[in-house]
């Protein structure tokens, strides 16, 4: 595995740099190494506005705050840490799998814009993705929990990454379920966490969120339910579902996350298994073991 992290630092600081009627072709060339995550996309995509859509820095944002947020990644050693981590989270996950392809990574670390307040309080300054093969995108704001968290996030995504490469979970936009989502994040979690312990789960889940039964019940109504469109709601919390235009369902940001956590940990314990070793464990075969031992039943659309 051959793990290509972007120099962001010098293509951020390029962005920071360059007059208004500049910075979308300086956003362009931030983003230019990653246009083969959006292979799916038809016709041609503005990739300035890709950074715009994760959550990245705009040219209206302050720019001594992003300067300063900038030299606070790079005084953290933030690049070299992402990298060795996902080096290290992808011999874990070779060593558990011998016989599944590991596939070459590029990664970005983006900071994030912040007078962004769905980004910096709902979310808490992270917004990454991994879901494509190959391609690992993390923006953030430098928070002390967040660059305290920067090894933990990495392996999350990773461990989407590999799940989602040729030989593991066919993600189909049209057909694939909340379920699936749900236990996506509950693995990666989990993955991080028997390397990082508490700092490997999603920090923008409230404890509260984590252990509530009803979060639990809700989210389990929802397994079922088919196609991307609806998975805000589900998997982020109605607050993220409001933002991108989808229906609140009665949930909390993150309680995919906290729910997957809870089955998924589940499934573990009761056969053994490492969030490694299930990298490309079914869905469905999680939920099968697991919702009968939690006293749940599953639901139709």
């Amino acid at each position: 595995m051959t793990i290509s992290m972007i120099d962001s630092a010098a293509k951020m600081r390029a962005m920071l740099d360059c007059p208004p009627e500049r910075w979308q072709e300086a956003a362009r060339r931030l983003w230019e190494p990653m246009s083969g995550m959006y292979f799916f996309n038809p016709g041609e995509l503005d990739l300035a506005a890709v950074h715009r859509q994760n959550f990245g820095f705009g040219p209206e944002a302050p720019r001594q705050q992003v300067v300063d947020a900038l030299r606070r990644l790079e005084k953290a050693d933030a690049w070299h840490r992402i990298e060795a981590a996902l080096a290290q989270g992808a011999a874990d996950l070779a060593a558990a799998n011998p016989s599944l392809r590991i596939p070459d990574v590029t990664a970005l670390l983006v900071l994030g814009d912040p007078t962004n307040r769905h980004f910096m309080d709902e979310i808490k300054g992270l917004s990454a993705f991994g879901g494509i093969s190959g391609y690992i995108a993390i923006t953030l704001w430098p928070t002390d929990e967040v660059l305290n968290r920067l090894e933990a996030i990495a392996l999350h995504e990773l461990h989407h990454n590999v799940r989602y490469s040729p030989g593991g979970i066919m993600w189909n936009p049209q057909t694939v379920t909340v379920g699936e989502h749900v236990i996506a994040e509950g693995l990666a979690d989990l993955f991080a966490a028997h390397s990082y312990g508490d700092r490997g789960y999603t920090h923008f889940v409230a404890d509260e969120t984590r252990t509530s039964d009803e979060v639990l019940q809700r989210v389990v109504h929802g397994l079922e339910v088919t196609g991307m469109q609806d998975f805000a709601a589900w998997v982020l919390g109605d607050a993220t579902a409001r933002l991108f235009g989808s229906t609140p369902v009665g949930l909390p940001t993150g309680a995919g996350y906290a729910a997957g956590t809870r089955i998924a940990q589940t499934y573990l314990d009761t056969t053994g298994r490492t969030a490694a070793e299930c990298v490309s464990t079914p869905a469905e075969e999680i939920l099968d073991v697991t919702l009968p031992q939690l006293g749940l039943e599953r639901h139709g659309n």
